[in-house]
């Protein structure tokens, strides 16, 4: 309870443990939700406390199945919408689609934007969300989008175990430069980029990494906002060791970790791979080297400033 009302924290069931997490970060207990699935798959949601003039935050983070997590989503905000919630956050750790967010040859959607329109109908005030594929997304959503970045919870995390003068921060890609700019700036070591040379002739296929920068004798951080099936953070790690690197670690903020995921990580020369709990890493993975790091406290601190109207961006400078 504030000066400006109650806050209500809400969970979907495609993550609960974060959504726990969330909550005792912020000295609350999750809303108590009955979640049902139909025979025929229908989702169905009530609440077991009055909403009513309160300020509501919906956890929810896409995860697979990502369809069953949206739509799940959708009926909770519905759900509260019409139980006449006076605003309704959608905390969305990691954002469903949002590798479809432009067209890139005719007939094809945009998701991302899709989704967006899908959260705005079913009653959502305001999303906030953690480290976007891509930042246009933000626009999508008619609203307040408060985006949230999880490289000072990772970048402090390999600053405390490796001596930052062997460090060198790798992006995989071109299109990740300003995101490692980032990360040297945090951690005070120079950049090295993995560029990727494409076959004109086969989709989606690499021929070719070179290395722009010097990795030689350099323990490598190799920084990206998702690990999906692993091919391509794995390629650009074997690119730098056949570089001369002394060892390589990645860093995430999304393990999507899936099909071949796991055996790549296994069978990779990478040290370390270290993701925060945006998502659930699956428990089957079972590797010593794969940490996973608390975003809870970044949720929930963001989150309180919302309810009591303070200042989102001066809680992310100050981190």
């Amino acid at each position: 309870m504030s000066e400006t009302g109650q806050m209500l924290l809400f969970s979907g069931r495609a993550h609960p443990e974060l959504a726990e997490a969330i909550a005792a970060e912020l000295g609350t207990t999750l809303v108590p939700t009955k979640a049902i699935d139909f025979a025929n798959g229908e989702i169905y949601i009530r609440y077991h406390a009055s909403v009513r003039g309160a300020d509501c935050f919906v956890v929810q983070s896409h995860t697979a199945p990502i369809n069953k997590s949206i739509m799940e989503q959708l009926i909770m905000i519905d759900a509260l919408k019409r139980a006449s919630a006076r605003s309704i956050t959608v905390i969305l750790p990691f954002y469903g689609y949002a590798r479809q967010d432009r067209k890139h040859s005719g007939r094809e959607p945009i998701s991302a934007r899709l989704v967006a329109d899908l959260l705005k109908t079913a009653g959502a005030d305001r999303i906030l969300t953690v480290d976007l594929h891509a930042d246009q997304i933000q626009g999508f959503f008619d609203g307040p989008v408060d985006h949230l970045f999880a490289m000072p919870v990772l970048a402090d995390y390999i600053g405390s175990k490796v001596d930052r003068e062997d460090l060198t921060v790798v992006s995989p890609d071109a299109g990740r430069v300003r995101v490692a700019d980032g990360w040297c700036d945090r951690l005070g070591a120079p950049l090295a980029i993995v560029h990727k040379r494409r076959d004109k002739d086969v989709a989606h296929q690499v021929t070719a990494h070179e290395v722009v920068g010097d990795v030689r004798d350099r323990v490598c951080v190799l920084v990206d906002d998702m690990i999906d099936t692993g091919g391509t953070i794995c390629a650009a790690a074997d690119a730098l060791f056949a570089q001369g690197a002394k060892d390589v670690i990645v860093a995430a903020t999304h393990g999507v970790l899936s099909g071949p995921a796991a055996d790549r990580l296994k069978n990779s020369r990478v040290s370390e791979f270290v993701f925060t709990d945006t998502l659930p890493v699956p428990g089957a993975l079972g590797l010593d080297k794969v940490t996973v790091l608390s975003i809870a406290p970044l949720i929930a601190g963001a989150s309180r400033e919302v309810f009591e109207n303070g200042s989102v961006t001066r809680l992310l400078q100050s981190r």
